[in-house]
């Protein structure tokens, strides 16, 4: 089955990132930039990159979560398609509605997009990354979609995720530089599926269920994605409840969103998937009784605590 062709409209975009590879320590290209520019646009740019300030002490155990803002959330929730093959994600809905009240109560100002095409999706990216995040202590992106390895999709095609998050890097969005940008993918990576493995319990009963230092960072540090499945592997929806992921993450924020870590809370969502749900699709035996794993890369530096909000 042919694939729609991937679309990526950042070549538009290609001039302004360029002069946002400088190098901090290198005034003169700054001076050529401008120059080649024959404006102040190029001294412009390079000295917005000099304001990137690290938000805590160099080797702080814990991120600055104690910004004016927590920062926003933006959620992609994509439930009908213009791809033919592609069916409508019934349940998408529940997801979206409560991960919005669960980060709400965490202090996010949530913003819900829904069924953009990528055109779209990507202006919205390229508009939050081109803001000043400087009071804010972090920025939160969800994408609710189908998936394949490698893949997501929008309304009308496939991307991949870097489409997004490569927006957010520390060169391309200074204000968030040293900063958590945090990412959870409810999608499938494959049609894989995994049928457990059948494990005797050990208990008789079972249940039923700032320096003054300067110093360089990485681009790519401070990311976190968190991902419904592992590569190849479908991840599963129930058509009221919501996703199993969704699900979990829900209640594991809600429930000790300000007792944990997040990677902490993190890794109790993958228990609680793996744990918690089997499919039941008894009139589709390949289906039936089938598990899932979520799966998490981190590029975090630090401890991330979604402590109380002071008041300002």
């Amino acid at each position: 089955m042919s694939m729609p062709d991937v679309v990526d409209v950042r070549n538009e975009l290609n001039n302004e990132h360029a002069l946002h590879d400088c190098d901090n320590n290198d005034q003169q290209l700054a001076h050529d930039v401008n120059d080649a520019l024959g404006s102040r646009k190029g001294q412009e740019l390079f000295d917005h990159r000099l304001k990137a300030r690290m938000p805590v002490e160099r080797y702080a155990s814990d991120y600055n979560m104690n910004h004016k803002r927590r920062g926003l959330a933006l959620i992609f929730n994509h439930e009908n398609f213009d791809v033919p093959q592609l069916k409508p994600r019934a349940g998408t809905n529940v997801d979206c509605e409560n991960l919005t009240a669960t980060l709400k109560g965490l202090d996010f100002e949530v913003h819900v997009y829904k069924d953009l095409k990528l055109r779209d999706l990507q202006k919205e990216v390229e508009r939050v990354s081109q803001m000043d995040h400087s009071d804010a202590d972090c920025i939160l992106v969800t994408i609710l979609s189908h998936g394949e390895l490698g893949y997501l999709y929008a309304k009308d095609c496939q991307y991949k995720l870097d489409v997004v998050w490569s927006y957010f890097t520390a060169n391309h969005c200074p204000s968030l530089a040293g900063k958590p940008k945090l990412f959870f993918i409810q999608a499938c990576q494959g049609d894989q599926l995994d049928g457990g493995i059948l494990l005797a319990s050990k208990d008789r009963t079972e249940t039923d269920s700032s320096s003054s230092m300067t110093f360089k960072i990485p681009t790519h540090a401070d990311f976190l994605i968190a991902y419904s499945t592992i590569a190849g592997f479908y991840s599963w929806r129930n058509t009221q409840k919501g996703s199993w992921f969704m699900q979990s993450l829900c209640h594991e924020l809600a429930q000790h969103g300000r007792k944990y870590d997040l990677l902490t809370l993190l890794t109790f969502v993958t228990q609680r998937v793996a744990y918690d749900f089997e499919s039941n699709t008894p009139d589709i035996p390949m289906m039936h009784q089938q598990k899932q794993i979520p799966c998490t890369t981190t590029m975090l530096t630090r401890l991330l605590r979604f402590g109380e909000k002071k008041t300002f």
